[in-house]
């Protein structure tokens, strides 16, 4: 994003009036309320078009994919930001929203804009040659592999193999998937362990085929995991584990600091 003058005072996206919502070229009241589904309307949102029921199924497929995965570090700082502040789901949901960084949920992006240079890089030649050298890159600088690995699935992320092979059965699978999959292919043995695709690598292969654009990757996990802390934050409201987190993580950490000077002896 260039930053700097902005003469281009418009936006695409909606407007209104004393009588009228019109979102993406749409009567709010007399053409979406009621007549599309969320799905749809997040990707009519964003591109400004209606998805195909191919893309549409792809979305879905991808957003409860990743809504949920327990308490991963996010989660645990929503569920404590809450458990603090009980009037703030606000706070809350921030709190955990702003946790989702390259290691946690927000890899899927890293991992797109990885493909997005494999295919760049083949430039419609042969991508398994690419990614071959590019994992060999990778070894060598001792870097991780976007899209691969995942220290509790190592034998192979379940939920990558399935949105892969649906996304086979919509017809989707095009040049990002065969991207990620050139590069599980030889993964482990490039980099001598075990590589599998993981989920956050095939949300960015599927949605990058289905026409979902680069720069809007990380806004389909950040909204999948909102629906996920939405169903924490609910639960913490019911029955509070936010302090028993805290004291866990207090007891499971030693201070190796400086010890506390002793008081002389009046």
């Amino acid at each position: 994003m260039r930053i700097g003058k902005q003469d281009q005072a418009f936006t695409a996206i909606a407007t209104s009036d004393a009588t009228s919502i019109t979102v993406r070229g749409h009567d709010l009241c007399g053409d979406l309320i009621g007549k599309i589904g969320f799905s749809d309307y997040f990707w009519l949102l964003v591109i400004g078009e209606k998805p195909t029921e191919a893309q549409r199924r792809m979305l879905d497929a991808c957003l409860v994919a990743i809504a949920e995965h327990g308490l991963v570090p996010s989660v645990q700082a929503a569920r404590m930001t809450l458990a603090a502040g009980p009037d703030a789901w606000q706070g809350a949901m921030a709190a955990g929203l702003l946790g989702m960084g390259s290691v946690v949920a927000g890899s899927s992006e890293q991992a797109g804009r990885y493909l997005a240079e494999i295919v760049s890089r083949a430039d419609g030649g042969d991508l398994e040659a690419v990614a071959i050298e590019s994992l060999k890159e990778h070894k060598a600088a001792r870097r991780k592999v976007a899209g691969l690995g995942h220290p509790q699935h190592s034998g192979g992320d379940p939920r990558a193999d399935r949105l892969l092979e649906l996304a086979d059965e919509l017809g989707i699978s095009g040049t990002y998937i065969g991207a990620l999959r050139a590069l599980g292919q030889h993964a482990s043995r490039i980099v001598e362990r075990p590589l599998p695709i993981n989920v956050s690598g095939a949300i960015p292969a599927c949605m990058l085929d289905a026409g979902w654009p680069l720069e809007a990757l990380k806004a389909v996990p950040l909204l999948a995991r909102t629906a996920g802390l939405s169903a924490h934050l609910y639960e913490e409201s019911l029955r509070s584990i936010g302090f028993i987190l805290s004291h866990k993580a207090d007891l499971a950490i030693e201070y190796d600091g400086k010890p506390a000077k002793q008081q002389a002896a009046e």
